[in-house]
């Protein structure tokens, strides 16, 4: 079994991934050779634990675990993707699961790729919804046919996030926060798209003003003629991830976990005819993990990736310049892959 890095401490790395580790048995049963998760963060302490190893630097981290057969968790920010990517894989690191998105912006992505292909890296961008038991209940559905050909898709994710946009953080607009994992299953289902529309909100908290962090709305186009509606609210009272797709002989309307405080989807499925409801476990993150390392093990590749990851990246990119009106890169992304 390959060993496990975790480089970031913040919400993504000892809030979600380092939990679902532990829980896949990484870091136990060193008397058979498996060696503990080594985490690297300067600025985070980290609890004394038998089965965490900290590192005082990604060059300590590569004297405690073999690089070789290490699956590096590289959670820190968007803005900090590619110097950590670089130093890593000067260190012999080639094995990279990389927390969403894969790169904060087109010009960051085309120096990602660059060195991916120069080093020889192994990429997985994190995208735990494609992995969710709701996305492959939705994507058996619309491929099987029973139900006529998908028309649209709708995704609403809702929640409250003044806090940690308040305490500032790497995300700039509403579109890094929620959307990414909707845009994923988009092209996971529905496949190849372009943006047709975009908006963004400010959030309004006392006489405090946060540009663009209030909310989003994102229109899809993709090739075979579907639409995708997304719209994101961190303003909202109350949590949602709902995803509505319609189809010629029915819709189906599915929930995904709104916290990590549950891991039960629920999806409801409707006809003419019928009205069915069900409730079911669907762990993505621990899903997505796993399949990750088996990926890295020399297992099945973990669908497209980074194809679909790169994307993502590129058409947020696209979203954030026509809510903003900012200029486009002149770089073609295109030849990279």
């Amino acid at each position: 079994m390959v060993g496990a890095l975790v480089v970031g401490l913040g919400r993504s790395g000892a809030g979600l991934h380092l939990p679902v580790l532990r829980a896949l048995g990484h870091g136990q049963a060193r008397a058979l050779g498996r060696p503990p998760i080594v985490v690297v963060d300067p600025a985070a302490s980290v609890p004394p634990a038998p089965d965490v190893l900290p590192a005082l630097s990604l060059a300590h981290a590569a004297r405690l675990i073999s690089p070789a057969r290490t699956v590096v968790h590289l959670c820190t920010p968007p803005t900090a993707r590619l110097r950590p990517l670089t130093e890593l894989a000067g260190l012999g690191f080639t094995r990279v699961l990389v927390e969403k998105p894969l790169a904060v912006d087109e010009v960051e992505l085309a120096g990602v790729l660059r060195l991916r292909a120069e080093a020889g890296l192994d990429l997985l961008p994190v995208a735990q919804w494609r992995c969710s038991e709701l996305t492959r209940r939705i994507t058996a559905v619309v491929a099987g046919g029973e139900l006529g050909a998908l028309r649209s898709l709708s995704f609403t994710q809702t929640k409250p996030r003044f806090t940690r946009t308040a305490l500032g953080d790497s995300h700039t607009t509403a579109l890094d926060v929620e959307a990414p994992h909707s845009v994923a299953v988009a092209l996971h289902v529905a496949g190849a798209a372009e943006v047709a529309d975009a908006a963004l909100s400010d959030m309004v908290v006392g006489d405090h003003s946060y540009r663009h962090m209030g909310g989003a709305r994102l229109s899809l186009r993709h090739a075979g003629g579907v639409r995708t509606e997304i719209r994101t609210d961190l303003t909202s009272p109350v949590r949602e991830r709902r995803v509505v797709a319609e189809l010629e002989g029915g819709t189906l309307i599915g929930h995904y976990p709104a916290t990590d405080a549950d891991d039960h989807s629920q999806l409801v499925v409707r006809t003419a005819s019928t009205h069915s409801h069900s409730v079911f476990q669907d762990d993505s993150l621990r899903a997505l993990i796993a399949r990750a390392h088996e990926h890295f093990e020399g297992g099945d590749p973990l669908f497209d990736e980074p194809a679909n990851g790169v994307a993502v990246v590129t058409l947020l990119a696209q979203a954030k310049r026509l809510a903003t009106a900012q200029p486009a890169p002149t770089r073609s992304l295109a030849a990279a892959l």
